[in-house]
Protein backbone atom coordinates (compact mmCIF):
# COMPACT_ATOMS: atom_id res chain seq x y z
CA UNK A 1 0.00 0.00 0.00
CA UNK A 2 1.32 3.39 -0.49
CA UNK A 3 2.04 5.93 1.74
CA UNK A 4 -1.25 7.85 2.03
CA UNK A 5 0.49 10.93 3.65
CA UNK A 6 2.38 10.95 0.85
CA UNK A 7 -0.65 10.82 -1.60
CA UNK A 8 -2.62 13.63 -0.05
CA UNK A 9 0.42 16.00 0.08
CA UNK A 10 0.71 15.27 -4.09
CA UNK A 11 -2.17 13.20 -5.58
CA UNK A 12 -1.73 14.46 -8.68
CA UNK A 13 2.03 13.58 -8.96
CA UNK A 14 0.80 9.83 -7.81
CA UNK A 15 -1.48 10.09 -10.46
CA UNK A 16 1.03 10.87 -12.92
CA UNK A 17 4.04 8.30 -11.55
CA UNK A 18 1.01 5.28 -11.85
CA UNK A 19 0.30 6.57 -15.05
CA UNK A 20 3.20 4.54 -16.36
CA UNK A 21 1.98 1.36 -15.99
CA UNK A 22 -1.06 2.38 -17.56
CA UNK A 23 -3.34 2.70 -13.90
CA UNK A 24 -5.68 5.72 -13.85
CA UNK A 25 -5.81 6.91 -9.82
CA UNK A 26 -8.98 8.60 -9.29
CA UNK A 27 -7.59 11.29 -7.86
CA UNK A 28 -11.11 12.93 -7.51
CA UNK A 29 -12.23 10.13 -5.78
CA UNK A 30 -9.42 10.15 -3.54
CA UNK A 31 -10.11 13.50 -2.35
CA UNK A 32 -13.44 12.99 -1.74
CA UNK A 33 -12.85 10.12 0.28
CA UNK A 34 -10.55 11.89 2.34
CA UNK A 35 -12.23 14.73 2.79
CA UNK A 36 -15.00 12.54 4.28
CA UNK A 37 -12.69 11.39 6.39
CA UNK A 38 -11.55 14.68 7.24
CA UNK A 39 -14.93 15.86 8.10
CA UNK A 40 -16.01 13.00 10.16
CA UNK A 41 -12.37 13.66 12.52
CA UNK A 42 -13.14 17.29 13.07
CA UNK A 43 -17.27 16.32 13.55
CA UNK A 44 -16.27 13.60 16.14
CA UNK A 45 -13.57 16.11 17.71
CA UNK A 46 -16.10 19.03 18.48
CA UNK A 47 -18.58 16.30 19.81
CA UNK A 48 -15.51 15.30 22.62
CA UNK A 49 -15.25 18.78 23.11
CA UNK A 50 -18.83 19.78 23.42
CA UNK A 51 -19.09 16.89 26.23
CA UNK A 52 -15.77 18.32 27.85
CA UNK A 53 -17.66 21.69 28.02
CA UNK A 54 -21.17 20.03 29.23
CA UNK A 55 -19.32 17.99 31.97
CA UNK A 56 -18.04 21.31 33.64
CA UNK A 57 -21.64 23.37 33.71
CA UNK A 58 -22.67 21.60 36.83
CA UNK A 59 -21.03 24.11 38.87
CA UNK A 60 -22.59 27.21 37.23
CA UNK A 61 -26.36 25.81 37.37
CA UNK A 62 -25.63 25.20 41.12
CA UNK A 63 -24.12 28.41 41.18
CA UNK A 64 -27.77 29.85 39.16
CA UNK A 65 -29.67 28.34 41.94
CA UNK A 66 -30.00 25.05 40.46
CA UNK A 67 -30.37 21.87 42.74
CA UNK A 68 -26.88 19.69 42.52
CA UNK A 69 -29.38 16.64 41.68
CA UNK A 70 -31.25 18.83 39.44
CA UNK A 71 -27.89 20.24 37.75
CA UNK A 72 -26.30 16.86 37.24
CA UNK A 73 -29.54 15.18 35.76
CA UNK A 74 -29.74 18.07 33.29
CA UNK A 75 -26.25 17.44 32.62
CA UNK A 76 -26.12 13.63 32.03
CA UNK A 77 -29.08 14.15 29.90
CA UNK A 78 -26.87 16.11 27.69
CA UNK A 79 -23.81 14.03 27.89
CA UNK A 80 -26.22 11.22 26.84
CA UNK A 81 -26.99 12.96 23.97
CA UNK A 82 -23.71 13.60 23.05
CA UNK A 83 -22.96 9.97 23.74
CA UNK A 84 -25.14 8.98 21.44
CA UNK A 85 -24.36 11.13 18.49
CA UNK A 86 -20.72 10.47 19.00
CA UNK A 87 -21.34 6.60 18.53
CA UNK A 88 -23.21 7.08 15.14
CA UNK A 89 -20.21 9.19 14.25
CA UNK A 90 -17.84 6.71 15.05
CA UNK A 91 -19.49 4.53 12.82
CA UNK A 92 -19.96 6.35 9.93
CA UNK A 93 -15.85 7.35 10.41
CA UNK A 94 -15.02 4.12 10.57
CA UNK A 95 -17.23 3.24 7.16
CA UNK A 96 -15.66 6.04 5.16
CA UNK A 97 -11.94 5.17 6.60
CA UNK A 98 -13.16 1.01 5.57
CA UNK A 99 -14.17 2.81 2.17
CA UNK A 100 -10.94 4.64 1.90
CA UNK A 101 -8.49 1.79 2.32
CA UNK A 102 -10.67 -0.75 -0.17
CA UNK A 103 -9.58 1.89 -2.44
CA UNK A 104 -6.22 2.31 -1.20
CA UNK A 105 -5.90 -1.04 -1.46
CA UNK A 106 -6.55 -1.36 -4.97
CA UNK A 107 -3.64 0.73 -5.90
CA UNK A 108 -0.48 -0.46 -7.15
CA UNK A 109 2.84 0.64 -6.12
CA UNK A 110 5.12 3.51 -7.52
CA UNK A 111 7.56 2.15 -10.13
CA UNK A 112 11.22 2.39 -9.45
CA UNK A 113 12.80 5.62 -11.53
CA UNK A 114 15.13 2.95 -13.65
CA UNK A 115 12.07 0.77 -14.98
CA UNK A 116 12.08 1.33 -18.39
CA UNK A 117 8.87 3.13 -20.35
CA UNK A 118 6.72 0.12 -21.95
CA UNK A 119 3.09 -0.93 -21.73
CA UNK A 120 3.29 -4.59 -22.64
CA UNK A 121 5.82 -7.62 -22.30
CA UNK A 122 7.41 -7.26 -26.09
CA UNK A 123 8.70 -3.58 -24.35
CA UNK A 124 10.93 -5.33 -21.69
CA UNK A 125 14.80 -4.57 -21.93
CA UNK A 126 17.34 -7.21 -22.33
CA UNK A 127 19.92 -6.56 -19.64
CA UNK A 128 22.02 -9.59 -20.43
CA UNK A 129 22.27 -12.91 -22.35
CA UNK A 130 24.40 -15.92 -20.91
CA UNK A 131 24.84 -18.79 -22.73
CA UNK A 132 24.64 -19.92 -26.43
CA UNK A 133 21.72 -22.18 -27.19
CA UNK A 134 22.48 -25.48 -28.26
CA UNK A 135 22.03 -26.69 -32.31
CA UNK A 136 21.33 -29.48 -32.60
CA UNK A 137 21.19 -32.29 -35.78
CA UNK A 138 18.55 -33.84 -35.45
CA UNK A 139 14.52 -33.15 -34.89
CA UNK A 140 13.72 -30.93 -31.74
CA UNK A 141 10.91 -32.85 -29.00
CA UNK A 142 9.35 -30.69 -27.06
CA UNK A 143 9.13 -32.13 -23.17
CA UNK A 144 5.43 -33.73 -23.41
CA UNK A 145 6.85 -35.77 -26.25
CA UNK A 146 10.38 -36.53 -24.66
CA UNK A 147 8.38 -37.80 -21.47
CA UNK A 148 5.97 -39.63 -22.71
CA UNK A 149 8.46 -41.55 -24.92
CA UNK A 150 10.18 -42.55 -21.64
CA UNK A 151 7.14 -43.11 -19.88
CA UNK A 152 7.79 -40.90 -17.70
CA UNK A 153 5.64 -37.87 -17.78
CA UNK A 154 1.70 -38.68 -17.79
CA UNK A 155 -0.90 -36.09 -18.21
CA UNK A 156 -3.45 -38.42 -19.10
CA UNK A 157 -3.40 -40.15 -15.73
CA UNK A 158 -3.40 -36.53 -14.31
CA UNK A 159 -6.35 -35.44 -15.84
CA UNK A 160 -8.60 -38.35 -14.70
CA UNK A 161 -7.36 -37.84 -10.96
CA UNK A 162 -7.93 -34.48 -11.07
CA UNK A 163 -8.55 -32.52 -14.28
CA UNK A 164 -6.12 -30.44 -17.06
CA UNK A 165 -3.25 -28.59 -16.53
CA UNK A 166 -1.97 -31.27 -13.73
CA UNK A 167 0.94 -33.87 -14.66
CA UNK A 168 1.86 -37.28 -12.97
CA UNK A 169 5.69 -38.08 -13.46
CA UNK A 170 7.06 -41.78 -12.65
CA UNK A 171 10.53 -43.02 -11.99
CA UNK A 172 13.77 -40.83 -12.49
CA UNK A 173 11.77 -38.62 -14.03
CA UNK A 174 10.07 -37.72 -10.69
CA UNK A 175 13.49 -38.16 -8.99
CA UNK A 176 15.09 -35.71 -11.57
CA UNK A 177 11.87 -32.88 -10.35
CA UNK A 178 13.04 -34.21 -6.52
CA UNK A 179 16.71 -33.71 -7.20
CA UNK A 180 16.04 -30.23 -8.14
CA UNK A 181 14.87 -28.97 -5.36
CA UNK A 182 17.19 -30.38 -3.02
CA UNK A 183 19.88 -28.35 -5.61
CA UNK A 184 18.03 -25.47 -5.28
CA UNK A 185 17.89 -25.53 -1.42
CA UNK A 186 21.12 -26.57 -0.40
CA UNK A 187 22.70 -24.43 -3.36
CA UNK A 188 21.10 -21.48 -1.73
CA UNK A 189 21.91 -22.28 1.74
CA UNK A 190 25.08 -23.47 1.28
CA UNK A 191 26.84 -20.63 -0.98
CA UNK A 192 24.07 -17.50 -0.91
CA UNK A 193 23.77 -17.71 3.02
CA UNK A 194 19.43 -18.39 3.16
CA UNK A 195 17.79 -19.85 5.85
CA UNK A 196 15.69 -22.74 5.14
CA UNK A 197 12.11 -22.18 6.40
CA UNK A 198 9.21 -24.61 6.45
CA UNK A 199 5.63 -22.63 6.01
CA UNK A 200 2.11 -23.82 5.77
CA UNK A 201 0.35 -24.18 2.57
CA UNK A 202 -2.71 -22.74 3.69
CA UNK A 203 -3.14 -19.23 4.08
CA UNK A 204 -5.64 -16.77 5.34
CA UNK A 205 -6.92 -13.55 3.46
CA UNK A 206 -4.89 -11.11 6.09
CA UNK A 207 -1.59 -12.92 5.12
CA UNK A 208 -2.86 -12.67 1.13
CA UNK A 209 -3.53 -8.68 1.53
CA UNK A 210 -0.36 -8.10 3.12
CA UNK A 211 1.41 -9.08 -0.10
CA UNK A 212 -0.98 -7.79 -2.10
CA UNK A 213 -2.46 -11.18 -3.57
CA UNK A 214 -5.66 -9.89 -2.56
CA UNK A 215 -8.16 -8.37 -2.78
CA UNK A 216 -7.27 -7.67 -6.76
CA UNK A 217 -6.47 -11.08 -7.88
CA UNK A 218 -9.05 -13.44 -5.90
CA UNK A 219 -10.14 -14.92 -9.09
CA UNK A 220 -6.28 -16.05 -9.37
CA UNK A 221 -6.80 -18.45 -6.41
CA UNK A 222 -7.89 -21.41 -4.97
CA UNK A 223 -10.52 -20.69 -2.29
CA UNK A 224 -11.23 -23.31 0.46
CA UNK A 225 -14.60 -24.26 1.47
CA UNK A 226 -15.61 -24.01 5.41
CA UNK A 227 -15.91 -21.65 8.22
CA UNK A 228 -12.14 -20.32 7.73
CA UNK A 229 -11.52 -17.55 5.40
CA UNK A 230 -8.85 -19.98 4.18
CA UNK A 231 -6.78 -20.18 0.72
CA UNK A 232 -4.13 -22.24 -1.19
CA UNK A 233 -1.19 -20.48 -1.53
CA UNK A 234 -0.04 -19.51 -4.96
CA UNK A 235 3.53 -18.81 -3.79
CA UNK A 236 5.35 -19.19 -0.80
CA UNK A 237 6.02 -15.56 -1.13
CA UNK A 238 2.51 -14.96 0.54
CA UNK A 239 3.72 -17.21 3.57
CA UNK A 240 7.61 -16.60 4.29
CA UNK A 241 7.10 -12.85 4.11
CA UNK A 242 4.31 -12.64 6.52
CA UNK A 243 6.86 -14.15 8.61
CA UNK A 244 7.74 -10.57 9.62
CA UNK A 245 3.76 -9.20 10.03
CA UNK A 246 3.34 -7.00 13.25
CA UNK A 247 6.73 -7.52 13.80
CA UNK A 248 9.58 -5.80 14.83
CA UNK A 249 13.16 -6.70 13.97
CA UNK A 250 16.44 -5.51 15.77
CA UNK A 251 19.01 -4.07 13.61
CA UNK A 252 21.08 -6.37 14.74
CA UNK A 253 18.83 -8.95 13.38
CA UNK A 254 19.09 -7.73 10.09
CA UNK A 255 22.48 -8.19 10.03
CA UNK A 256 24.76 -6.48 6.71
CA UNK A 257 22.73 -8.25 4.19
CA UNK A 258 19.33 -8.22 6.05
CA UNK A 259 17.29 -11.44 6.21
CA UNK A 260 16.92 -14.68 4.09
CA UNK A 261 14.38 -16.71 3.82
CA UNK A 262 14.47 -19.66 1.22
CA UNK A 263 11.61 -22.02 0.99
CA UNK A 264 10.62 -24.74 -1.23
CA UNK A 265 6.62 -25.21 -1.60
CA UNK A 266 3.80 -26.91 -4.24
CA UNK A 267 1.82 -23.48 -5.56
CA UNK A 268 -1.59 -23.43 -6.74
CA UNK A 269 -2.80 -21.21 -9.61
CA UNK A 270 -6.56 -21.22 -10.98
CA UNK A 271 -4.65 -19.57 -14.16
CA UNK A 272 -8.14 -17.20 -14.45
CA UNK A 273 -7.85 -15.96 -17.56
CA UNK A 274 -5.40 -17.51 -19.06
CA UNK A 275 -7.42 -20.85 -20.78
CA UNK A 276 -5.85 -21.84 -24.30
CA UNK A 277 -2.60 -20.31 -23.00
CA UNK A 278 0.27 -23.06 -22.36
CA UNK A 279 -2.50 -25.97 -22.13
CA UNK A 280 -0.27 -28.68 -23.20
CA UNK A 281 2.69 -29.51 -20.80
CA UNK A 282 3.75 -28.31 -17.82
CA UNK A 283 4.55 -24.46 -18.35
CA UNK A 284 1.59 -23.55 -16.99
CA UNK A 285 -0.35 -25.77 -14.30
CA UNK A 286 -2.82 -25.53 -11.52
CA UNK A 287 -0.21 -26.86 -8.96
CA UNK A 288 3.43 -26.82 -8.92
CA UNK A 289 6.66 -27.04 -7.42
CA UNK A 290 8.93 -23.32 -6.37
CA UNK A 291 11.82 -22.89 -4.58
CA UNK A 292 11.27 -19.07 -3.25
CA UNK A 293 13.97 -16.62 -2.30
CA UNK A 294 12.38 -13.72 0.25
CA UNK A 295 14.51 -11.12 1.71
CA UNK A 296 13.77 -8.59 4.39
CA UNK A 297 16.39 -5.61 4.25
CA UNK A 298 16.70 -1.98 5.50
CA UNK A 299 15.43 0.82 3.05
CA UNK A 300 19.05 1.58 2.26
CA UNK A 301 19.82 -2.15 1.16
CA UNK A 302 17.23 -2.40 -1.17
CA UNK A 303 18.68 -1.59 -4.58
CA UNK A 304 21.63 -3.95 -3.88
CA UNK A 305 19.46 -6.89 -2.64
CA UNK A 306 17.41 -7.01 -6.28
CA UNK A 307 21.07 -7.63 -7.64
CA UNK A 308 22.12 -9.79 -5.40
CA UNK A 309 18.75 -11.77 -5.19
CA UNK A 310 18.57 -12.17 -8.94
CA UNK A 311 22.35 -13.45 -8.96
CA UNK A 312 21.36 -15.99 -6.87
CA UNK A 313 18.62 -17.04 -9.67
CA UNK A 314 21.07 -16.73 -11.86
CA UNK A 315 23.48 -19.23 -10.18
CA UNK A 316 20.80 -21.60 -11.03
CA UNK A 317 20.51 -21.79 -14.25
CA UNK A 318 24.51 -21.23 -15.01
CA UNK A 319 25.28 -24.66 -13.39
CA UNK A 320 22.68 -26.41 -14.68
CA UNK A 321 24.15 -24.68 -17.71
CA UNK A 322 20.96 -23.45 -19.14
CA UNK A 323 21.14 -20.22 -21.55
CA UNK A 324 19.08 -17.86 -20.43
CA UNK A 325 18.69 -14.12 -20.59
CA UNK A 326 17.90 -11.37 -18.33
CA UNK A 327 15.22 -8.67 -18.86
CA UNK A 328 14.28 -5.68 -17.22
CA UNK A 329 10.58 -5.09 -16.64
CA UNK A 330 8.97 -2.36 -18.80
CA UNK A 331 6.45 -0.01 -16.38
CA UNK A 332 3.23 -1.84 -18.20
CA UNK A 333 4.06 -4.88 -17.37
CA UNK A 334 5.91 -5.25 -14.12
CA UNK A 335 3.24 -6.42 -11.26
CA UNK A 336 0.91 -5.01 -8.93
CA UNK A 337 2.96 -4.98 -5.53
CA UNK A 338 6.28 -4.55 -7.63
CA UNK A 339 8.86 -1.62 -7.63
CA UNK A 340 11.14 -2.97 -10.28
CA UNK A 341 11.20 -6.66 -11.47
CA UNK A 342 13.94 -8.70 -13.21
CA UNK A 343 12.74 -11.82 -15.66
CA UNK A 344 15.11 -14.98 -16.42
CA UNK A 345 14.03 -16.18 -18.99
CA UNK A 346 15.37 -19.85 -20.11
CA UNK A 347 15.71 -20.73 -23.70
CA UNK A 348 13.47 -23.92 -24.70
CA UNK A 349 14.50 -25.27 -27.63
CA UNK A 350 11.25 -26.87 -28.79
CA UNK A 351 9.40 -23.45 -29.16
CA UNK A 352 12.77 -21.73 -30.34
CA UNK A 353 12.55 -18.80 -27.63
CA UNK A 354 13.11 -17.94 -24.02
CA UNK A 355 10.46 -18.43 -21.84
CA UNK A 356 10.20 -16.69 -18.18
CA UNK A 357 11.56 -19.37 -15.26
CA UNK A 358 12.46 -16.48 -12.46
CA UNK A 359 10.82 -13.19 -11.42
CA UNK A 360 12.40 -11.51 -9.52
CA UNK A 361 11.07 -8.07 -7.32
CA UNK A 362 11.53 -5.61 -5.50
CA UNK A 363 8.82 -3.65 -3.72
CA UNK A 364 10.29 -0.92 -1.66
CA UNK A 365 7.77 -0.52 1.34
CA UNK A 366 4.73 -1.72 -0.21
CA UNK A 367 4.32 -5.05 1.39
CA UNK A 368 5.81 -4.07 4.53
CA UNK A 369 2.90 -0.78 5.04
CA UNK A 370 0.36 -3.54 4.62
CA UNK A 371 1.74 -6.33 7.17
CA UNK A 372 3.32 -3.80 9.64
CA UNK A 373 6.67 -5.59 9.25
CA UNK A 374 9.34 -3.01 10.83
CA UNK A 375 12.99 -2.78 11.45
CA UNK A 376 13.98 -0.37 14.77
CA UNK A 377 16.30 1.92 13.10
CA UNK A 378 19.28 2.60 16.26
CA UNK A 379 19.64 5.96 14.87
CA UNK A 380 16.31 7.34 15.98
CA UNK A 381 15.02 4.44 18.65
CA UNK A 382 12.17 4.26 16.40
CA UNK A 383 10.52 1.59 14.30
CA UNK A 384 10.82 2.24 10.52
CA UNK A 385 9.00 0.11 7.52
CA UNK A 386 11.47 -2.75 6.13
CA UNK A 387 11.65 -3.09 2.29
CA UNK A 388 10.45 -6.73 1.25
CA UNK A 389 11.95 -8.94 -1.82
CA UNK A 390 11.37 -12.11 -3.38
CA UNK A 391 12.24 -14.69 -6.51
CA UNK A 392 12.17 -17.38 -7.60
CA UNK A 393 14.81 -19.77 -7.38
CA UNK A 394 13.54 -21.26 -9.54
CA UNK A 395 10.37 -22.18 -10.75
CA UNK A 396 11.01 -26.09 -10.96
CA UNK A 397 8.74 -27.29 -13.23
CA UNK A 398 9.78 -24.89 -15.78
CA UNK A 399 13.05 -25.89 -14.62
CA UNK A 400 12.74 -29.50 -15.33
CA UNK A 401 10.94 -28.43 -18.68
CA UNK A 402 14.60 -26.47 -20.02
CA UNK A 403 16.15 -29.54 -19.16
CA UNK A 404 14.23 -32.09 -21.06
CA UNK A 405 14.59 -30.22 -24.28
CA UNK A 406 18.12 -28.84 -23.67
CA UNK A 407 19.74 -31.60 -23.08
CA UNK A 408 17.80 -34.29 -25.27
CA UNK A 409 19.37 -36.81 -26.84
CA UNK A 410 18.90 -38.43 -30.97
CA UNK A 411 17.58 -41.65 -29.17
CA UNK A 412 15.57 -39.92 -27.39
CA UNK A 413 17.07 -40.01 -23.71
CA UNK A 414 18.01 -37.12 -21.70
CA UNK A 415 21.50 -36.23 -20.20
CA UNK A 416 21.56 -34.92 -16.53
CA UNK A 417 23.93 -32.55 -15.18
CA UNK A 418 27.08 -32.93 -13.37
CA UNK A 419 25.30 -31.17 -10.45
CA UNK A 420 22.56 -33.24 -10.46
CA UNK A 421 23.51 -36.38 -10.65
CA UNK A 422 24.94 -36.56 -7.26
CA UNK A 423 20.86 -36.61 -6.21
CA UNK A 424 20.36 -39.10 -8.96
CA UNK A 425 22.71 -41.94 -7.10
CA UNK A 426 25.11 -41.38 -10.14
CA UNK A 427 22.40 -41.83 -12.88
CA UNK A 428 24.16 -39.74 -16.07
CA UNK A 429 21.16 -39.85 -18.16
CA UNK A 430 17.25 -40.91 -18.07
Amino acid sequence: MLDIKAVRQDPQAIAAQLARRGFRFDVDAFEALDAERKQADMDSQALLAERKRASKTIGQLVGQGMSVDEAKAQVNLTLDKIASRLDDLTEQAKAVQGRLEDFMLGVPNLLAPEVPDGEREEDNVEVARVGVPRTFDFPVRDHVELGEALQQLDAETAGKITGSRFTVMYGPLARLHRALIQFMLNLHTGEHGYREVYVPYIVNRDSLRGTGQLPKFEEDLFKLQGEQDYFLIPTAEVPVTNIARDRIFEASELGEEGVRFVCHTPCFRSEAGSYGRDTRGMIRQHQFEKVELVQLVRPAQSAAALEALTGHAERVLQLLELPYRKMALCAGDTGFSARRTYDLEVWLPAQDTYREISSCSSFGDFQARRMQARWRNPETGKPELLHTLNGSGLAVGRTLVALLENYQQADGSIGIPAVLQPYMGGLTQL
